[in-house]
C-alpha cells in the first residue's frame, strides 16, 4: 500500500481549535454499513443499544509542555538563554525523556528553571531526545508540574495559538484517572456524565482500560510504503475484569465498541488470539487494511491528518473506498476536524 492512498484535501477552515460547547453539540457522523447519518453527540443512545459496551481509556493527559530558562555562558558574557521541554515519558531510573528546543545548545549538567518550585538537570541525549532529572518526585512533582506546565495540544492546533488555562479542562476527560498521556485519547472529549447516565439506563455497559497516548501519535508517515512504517511504542493495560466483562458483551451478542483509536489498538494487542485476555506492557501496533479485527465491533473517533496511521487504522475498519466516501461527506458538510473537532461512529456491520 502507499501512502499517497490515505490522502485527501482538507480546507484550513475546518481544523477546530477548540472543542465543541457543551460537549456533547458536537457533530456525530454515523457510518453504519453503507448507510452514513449526520446526528450530534447528543443523540448517541439512539445510535447505540442494550447490550452494546463501549471501551474508555482512563488515561490522563499531564500539563507536559513547559518554558524554562537556563544559565549562559559565551564568549559574549553570561545570559539567560529560553528553553521549551515537552515531556514524553517517565524512565525506570527515575528521569525523563523529553524533546527540548534547542537541545544542541544544552550541556550535560546544565539546570533549567521552569518556576521556584521546578527544575531539572539536563543528564544527556537519548538519540533525538533529551533525558531530564526533575528536582521533585511523585505528589510533590505532580502538583509543581500541574502549576508551571500547560496542556501539549497537537501541533496543529499549537501553531495556531498556544495553550491555555481553558485547555488544562477541554484537553482531559471526564474520566481521567491515571497520569501518563501527553495526548489526549480525543474522541472520549465529547462525553458529558448525563450522556453516560442516559446511556447507562439504556443497557449500555462501560468498561475501562489505560494506553498513555504518547507524542509518537502526532509524528508523520516518512515513507512511501505504508509496510515500512515503524509504530511508536505506547504502554497500555487490561485488567482481568475488563477482559472478562468484554468477552462476556460479545458472547452475548452484543457490540464492543472502543472509544478512541487508542482504546482499540490496546484491546486488539490484548485479543490477537480471539480472545481477550488481561495484559499489560507496550503495544505497537500497525492496524492498516487487511487487519483481521478480533474484539472491537465498531470505532467512535474524531476525524484524523490525512496520511496518516490513524487514517490507514479506519480505512481497515471500514474499508478504503468506504472511508473515501465518509470523508468527503464530512468535508462537504463541514464536520469539524481533528483532536477538538466533531466525532464519527463507525460500524462496518448494519444492525
Amino acid at each position: 500500500m502507499k501512502l499517497s492512498e490515505f490522502d485527501f484535501d482538507l480546507p484550513e477552515q475546518l481544523i477546530a481549535t477548540r472543542p465543541a460547547r457543551p460537549r456533547t453539540s458536537a457533530k456525530l457522523l454515523v457510518a453504519e454499513g453503507a448507510a452514513t447519518r449526520d446526528m450530534t453527540v447528543a443523540d448517541l443512545g439512539a445510535v447505540l443499544r442494550a447490550g452494546d459496551r463501549l471501551v474508555l481509556n482512563d488515561t490522563k493527559v499531564i500539563p507536559a509542555r513547559l518554558f524554562g530558562t537556563r544559565s549562559r555562558v559565551s564568549a559574549h558574557g553570561d545570559g539567560v538563554a529560553k528553553i521549551e521541554v515537552t515531556l514524553l515519558e517517565p524512565q525506570a531510573d527515575g528521569m525523563w525523556a523529553a524533546l527540548v528546543k534547542p537541545l544542541r545548545k544544552v550541556k550535560e549538567g546544565e539546570e533549567i528553571v521552569f518556576s521556584p518550585d521546578l527544575s531539572a538537570v539536563f543528564e544527556g541525549r537519548m538519540e533525538d531526545q533529551a533525558l531530564l532529572r526533575f528536582n521533585l518526585t511523585g505528589d510533590d512533582f505532580d502538583a509543581a508540574l500541574n502549576a508551571a506546565g500547560a496542556m501539549p495540544l497537537p501541533p496543529y492546533i499549537a501553531a495556531k495559538r498556544a495553550a491555555d488555562a481553558q485547555d488544562k479542562q477541554d484537553y482531559q476527560t471526564i474520566w481521567a484517572d491515571k497520569s501518563g498521556a501527553v495526548a489526549a485519547p480525543t474522541a472520549s472529549l465529547h462525553f458529558e456524565q448525563w450522556l453516560l447516565d442516559d446511556l447507562a439506563a439504556l443497557g449500555v455497559a462501560f468498561s475501562h482500560v489505560t494506553l498513555h497516548v504518547g507524542a509518537g501519535t502526532f509524528l508523520p508517515v516518512k515513507v512511501d510504503d505504508v509496510s515500512d512504517h515503524k509504530m511508536h511504542a505506547e504502554w497500555g493495560q487490561v485488567s482481568p475484569q475488563a477482559a472478562a466483562d468484554i468477552m462476556a458483551t460479545k458472547a452475548a451478542g452484543g457490540r464492543v465498541i472502543p472509544v478512541g483509536t487508542t482504546a482499540l489498538r490496546l484491546i486488539e494487542t490484548a485479543g490477537r488470539s480471539g480472545r481477550l485476555e488481561a495484559w499489560e506492557g507496550d503495544t505497537d501496533i500497525f492496524i492498516t487494511p487487511g487487519f483481521e479485527f478480533q474484539i472491537a465491533d465498531g470505532l467512535m473517533t474524531n476525524f484524523h491528518l490525512p496520511k496518516s496511521t490513524l487514517m490507514m487504522l479506519v480505512s481497515a475498519l471500514m474499508g478504503v473506498d468506504r472511508i473515501r466516501e465518509i470523508y468527503a461527506h464530512a468535508i462537504a458538510n463541514d464536520y469539524r476536524f481533528f483532536s477538538y473537532g466533531d466525532s464519527s461512529i463507525l460500524l462496518p456491520q448494519s444492525s
